[in-house]
Protein backbone atom coordinates (compact mmCIF):
# COMPACT_ATOMS: atom_id res chain seq x y z
CA UNK A 1 0.00 0.00 0.00
CA UNK A 2 1.16 3.82 -0.68
CA UNK A 3 1.82 5.83 1.74
CA UNK A 4 -0.30 8.21 3.20
CA UNK A 5 -3.97 7.40 4.21
CA UNK A 6 -3.26 7.46 8.37
CA UNK A 7 -6.17 7.41 11.29
CA UNK A 8 -8.02 10.87 10.62
CA UNK A 9 -8.23 11.08 7.21
CA UNK A 10 -12.15 11.73 6.10
CA UNK A 11 -14.13 11.82 3.12
CA UNK A 12 -17.29 12.65 2.62
CA UNK A 13 -19.89 13.39 0.03
CA UNK A 14 -24.10 13.81 -0.37
CA UNK A 15 -26.72 11.94 -2.31
CA UNK A 16 -30.55 13.10 -2.62
CA UNK A 17 -32.97 10.52 -1.74
CA UNK A 18 -34.94 9.55 -4.89
CA UNK A 19 -38.13 6.73 -4.68
CA UNK A 20 -35.61 4.04 -6.42
CA UNK A 21 -33.89 4.08 -3.08
CA UNK A 22 -36.82 2.61 -0.94
CA UNK A 23 -37.08 -0.91 0.48
CA UNK A 24 -38.95 -2.88 -1.94
CA UNK A 25 -39.61 -6.56 -2.14
CA UNK A 26 -41.45 -7.97 -5.33
CA UNK A 27 -41.67 -4.53 -6.67
CA UNK A 28 -43.66 -3.40 -4.02
CA UNK A 29 -42.13 -0.23 -2.11
CA UNK A 30 -42.62 -0.81 1.94
CA UNK A 31 -41.68 3.21 3.13
CA UNK A 32 -40.92 6.34 1.15
CA UNK A 33 -37.53 6.50 2.76
CA UNK A 34 -34.19 5.78 1.90
CA UNK A 35 -33.43 2.00 2.49
CA UNK A 36 -30.88 -0.03 4.62
CA UNK A 37 -29.43 -1.64 1.81
CA UNK A 38 -29.04 2.06 -0.11
CA UNK A 39 -27.55 3.70 3.19
CA UNK A 40 -24.86 0.65 3.60
CA UNK A 41 -23.78 0.59 -0.22
CA UNK A 42 -23.42 4.39 -0.05
CA UNK A 43 -20.86 3.66 3.04
CA UNK A 44 -19.30 0.80 1.17
CA UNK A 45 -18.42 3.34 -1.20
CA UNK A 46 -17.33 5.95 1.12
CA UNK A 47 -15.13 3.61 2.42
CA UNK A 48 -13.92 2.31 -1.12
CA UNK A 49 -12.81 6.00 -2.01
CA UNK A 50 -10.77 6.24 1.26
CA UNK A 51 -8.84 3.27 0.39
CA UNK A 52 -8.77 3.36 -3.92
CA UNK A 53 -6.33 5.63 -4.07
CA UNK A 54 -3.84 4.35 -1.72
CA UNK A 55 -3.77 0.68 -3.32
CA UNK A 56 -0.46 0.02 -5.20
CA UNK A 57 -1.33 -1.59 -8.60
CA UNK A 58 -1.20 -5.02 -7.70
CA UNK A 59 -3.59 -4.44 -4.64
CA UNK A 60 -7.20 -4.78 -4.09
CA UNK A 61 -9.66 -4.17 -1.35
CA UNK A 62 -12.76 -5.98 -1.01
CA UNK A 63 -15.47 -5.42 2.03
CA UNK A 64 -14.60 -7.96 5.21
CA UNK A 65 -17.55 -6.67 7.52
CA UNK A 66 -19.96 -4.84 8.53
CA UNK A 67 -21.58 -3.40 11.68
CA UNK A 68 -24.48 -0.77 10.64
CA UNK A 69 -27.22 0.32 12.53
CA UNK A 70 -29.81 2.11 10.85
CA UNK A 71 -31.03 4.39 13.08
CA UNK A 72 -33.25 6.93 11.55
CA UNK A 73 -34.81 7.64 8.31
CA UNK A 74 -34.45 10.05 5.14
CA UNK A 75 -37.38 10.83 3.06
CA UNK A 76 -37.19 11.52 -0.79
CA UNK A 77 -35.51 14.88 -1.58
CA UNK A 78 -33.68 14.89 1.49
CA UNK A 79 -29.94 15.08 1.24
CA UNK A 80 -27.45 12.63 3.04
CA UNK A 81 -24.17 13.06 3.94
CA UNK A 82 -22.26 10.19 3.66
CA UNK A 83 -18.70 10.06 5.82
CA UNK A 84 -15.79 7.66 6.29
CA UNK A 85 -13.50 8.57 8.62
CA UNK A 86 -10.10 6.04 8.87
CA UNK A 87 -9.89 4.96 12.13
CA UNK A 88 -7.32 1.61 11.50
CA UNK A 89 -4.81 1.22 9.01
CA UNK A 90 -2.25 -1.90 8.68
CA UNK A 91 -0.65 -4.14 5.66
CA UNK A 92 -3.90 -6.34 5.51
CA UNK A 93 -7.15 -3.93 6.41
CA UNK A 94 -8.82 -0.87 7.25
CA UNK A 95 -11.18 0.41 9.35
CA UNK A 96 -13.52 3.24 8.86
CA UNK A 97 -16.17 4.26 10.71
CA UNK A 98 -18.96 5.46 8.56
CA UNK A 99 -22.05 8.11 9.25
CA UNK A 100 -25.10 8.75 7.06
CA UNK A 101 -26.67 11.94 8.43
CA UNK A 102 -29.20 14.73 7.09
CA UNK A 103 -29.05 18.22 8.74
CA UNK A 104 -32.08 17.15 10.52
CA UNK A 105 -31.37 13.71 11.86
CA UNK A 106 -28.39 10.77 12.17
CA UNK A 107 -29.53 8.04 9.63
CA UNK A 108 -26.91 5.47 10.15
CA UNK A 109 -23.69 4.87 11.88
CA UNK A 110 -21.34 1.87 12.04
CA UNK A 111 -17.75 0.44 11.03
CA UNK A 112 -16.61 -0.94 7.81
CA UNK A 113 -13.65 -3.08 7.03
CA UNK A 114 -12.06 -4.06 4.14
CA UNK A 115 -9.21 -6.44 3.31
CA UNK A 116 -6.56 -5.52 1.73
CA UNK A 117 -4.72 -8.46 -0.53
CA UNK A 118 -2.71 -9.12 -3.90
CA UNK A 119 -4.76 -9.12 -7.07
CA UNK A 120 -3.08 -12.45 -8.17
CA UNK A 121 -3.76 -13.97 -4.82
CA UNK A 122 -8.08 -13.33 -5.26
CA UNK A 123 -7.52 -14.45 -8.80
CA UNK A 124 -6.26 -17.93 -8.51
CA UNK A 125 -8.61 -18.50 -4.60
CA UNK A 126 -11.52 -17.45 -7.40
CA UNK A 127 -10.32 -19.89 -10.19
CA UNK A 128 -10.28 -22.58 -7.63
CA UNK A 129 -13.70 -21.54 -6.18
CA UNK A 130 -15.09 -21.48 -9.80
CA UNK A 131 -13.62 -25.09 -10.35
CA UNK A 132 -15.27 -26.61 -6.84
CA UNK A 133 -18.91 -25.17 -7.76
CA UNK A 134 -18.72 -26.58 -11.32
CA UNK A 135 -17.59 -29.99 -9.89
CA UNK A 136 -20.54 -29.91 -7.10
CA UNK A 137 -22.98 -29.04 -9.99
CA UNK A 138 -22.00 -31.86 -12.34
CA UNK A 139 -22.72 -34.08 -8.97
CA UNK A 140 -26.34 -32.59 -8.61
Amino acid sequence: MKQGLVPGAEIAFAVTVTPDMYPAFDGTAIHEVMSTVTMIYYMEKAGREMIVSFLDEEEEASGLALDIKHIGPAVAGQEVTFRAVCVEVGAKRMVCEVTAETRINLVGKGTFTQAIFYKNTMAERLTALRRKAEEEQKLS
